[in-house]
């Protein structure tokens, strides 16, 4: 059986400017990056492993 950490820490820049956009962009990406990884691991599980946790092959896309 194989468990994800999906949990990341949050930084809080200033509300303005360039750093609030820069963290926006950051998070942006590590929210993408983490999709990513989680579909191409369940990618991998067979049908069987699939159905213990509920899902179907169908459901990974719509992720």
């Amino acid at each position: 059986m194989a468990a994800f950490d999906t949990s990341r820490p949050t930084y809080v820049a200033g509300s303005k400017g360039f750093g609030a956009y820069f963290a926006s962009l950051i998070a942006a990406f590590a929210t993408w990056n983490d999709t990513r990884r989680t579909r191409n691991a369940l990618n991998r599980l067979s049908d069987h492993e699939l159905a213990d946790i509920g899902l179907v092959r169908g459901d990974i896309n719509s992720l």
